[in-house]
């Protein structure tokens, strides 16, 4: 890596205000996409089969997974693949048994994109209860470094592949009683500008991606009396999905990426 392109890293970079196209973008690419049961998740997924991918759902939740697979092959896109998992409960050796199987079916990965979170508590640090905040830093930044090991091998077999972090403004910022989610959100940003240094000029690109303020069960949880009129819906932010995970985006690799204010 050039000293120009490690300077960029970690630098926060906010994409354009008219979504890109989706047609086709990831036509025979192969994404696994995590915590798809709804919000995000459920978006993105959607989206990237629609531009061609075929996609591994990837939720604890099995009844969500088994309709959003019904949705995607009504549609006509390519078949996707459940794969139910607790990232709660789970450690290398399931994960391996993940890494495995996408091996044995597809021989490579082409995108992964780490969307689940736990958001634990909202609580002064000294209060924390320290189970929840050991499970919300398993789910969030332990967990994506377990994938991360075991699918890092079958990324780099791609052309050019994808590892993109939903991440927070929480991870560039320390917010009052925002305790474990937040540090877990500063780790991940971390974690993304280690690989991008690491993998340097390979053919995995590594990002981050702030979605900003959009009306998820997670948002309601930790804004409960928030009014959500004009508030970005998951549908909203489905073509940036298709973008950061395709071959435009090759650019940012390292980058901290957020949209700007709608």
């Amino acid at each position: 890596m050039t000293n120009q392109t490690a300077e960029s890293v970690g630098q926060l970079t906010e994409l354009p205000a008219t979504p890109p196209a989706i047609a086709d973008q990831l036509r025979d690419r192969v994404i696994l996409i995590t915590g798809v049961a709804r919000g995000l998740g459920k978006a993105a997924a959607e989206a990237c089969a629609c531009a061609g991918a075929t996609v591994i759902l990837l939720d604890k939740e099995l009844k969500p997974l088994e309709k959003l697979y019904d949705h995607i092959v009504a549609q006509g896109w390519p078949e996707p693949v459940i794969h139910p998992m607790n990232l709660e409960g789970v450690g290398p050796a399931e994960f391996l048994e993940l890494a495995t199987a996408i091996d044995q079916h597809f021989g490579k990965l082409d995108g992964l994109l780490h969307n689940a979170a736990f958001l634990g508590e909202l609580s002064p640090m000294m209060n924390y209860d320290p189970e929840i905040w050991a499970r919300v830093l398993h789910v969030n930044i332990n967990a994506p470094f377990l994938l991360n090991h075991v699918c890092l091998p079958l990324m780099q077999r791609a052309t050019d592949a994808r590892l993109v972090f939903v991440s927070d403004a929480v991870g560039r910022r320390g917010k009052a009683f925002w305790g474990a989610y937040g540090a877990s959100k500063a780790a991940v940003e971390n974690m993304m500008e280690t690989l991008s240094l690491e993998l340097g000029r390979g053919p995995v690109k590594v990002m981050s991606f702030d979605p900003g303020a959009v009306d998820t069960a997670m948002r309601r949880k930790a804004y409960p009396a928030e009014s959500t009129d004009g508030q970005r819906q998951p549908e909203d932010l489905a073509a940036w999905f298709v973008y950061l995970m395709g071959p435009d985006s090759g650019h940012l690799h390292g980058r901290r990426t957020r949209l700007g204010e709608s």
